[in-house]
């Protein structure tokens, strides 16, 4: 996570953590973006013994519920490999605002890049007891709710509201933890 000042103290144990597009711009908007991120996230199932207990995709961020082998490492390598195909997607199209808006806001000492997606860091926070899962989970899956895009969480696609409702969502999730 190179400068984040946030701290992983227990590796494997699972984690609520937050990706925020840098300066929230809207680049989950397509489903284009939003199955790069879902195509990591199963290769980080398969590679890295991603456990994923919960999600939410949302226009310009996204809150998982997570553990692994190391979080930090894995979270590193989804951040690092997004980045680098949303980006290549965006060029590809020539989402030339999008794109300038990306490298306008790249923090400075970037130098090597000339984008930034992610904002740095993952904020995480150490999922302690089943109580605070149960919050978390439910903080999650209202998000959609609570902007105002949809009546039910169940209804949001991109959240793994329909797994703790029997129905299947898009991707693998944990429900035992």
């Amino acid at each position: 996570m190179g400068r984040s000042r946030y701290k992983i103290y227990e590796p494997t144990h699972p984690h609520f953590v937050t990706c925020t597009i840098l300066h929230w711009i809207p680049i989950f908007t397509r489903i284009e973006t939003t199955t790069i991120i879902f195509d990591s996230l199963k290769h980080l199932q398969h590679t890295d013994n991603l456990k994923l207990y919960a999600y939410v995709i949302l226009e310009n961020h996204l809150h998982l519920i997570v553990s692994s082998d190391d979080i930090g490492k894995s979270m590193k390598k989804f951040k690092a490999h997004t980045a680098k195909e949303i980006l290549k997607l965006l060029q590809e199209r020539d989402v030339k605002t999008i794109l300038d808006q990306l490298a306008f806001y790249k923090k400075a000492h970037k130098k090597e890049t000339t984008y930034q997606l992610w904002e740095e860091g993952i904020q995480p926070k150490l999922i302690k007891d089943e109580k605070m899962m149960v919050e978390r989970i439910n903080y999650i899956h209202q998000n959609p709710v609570k902007r105002g895009y949809i009546d039910e969480s169940k209804f949001w696609r991109y959240s793994s509201a329909r797994d703790y409702e029997g129905v299947e969502g898009l991707i693998d999730v944990c429900r035992l933890w």
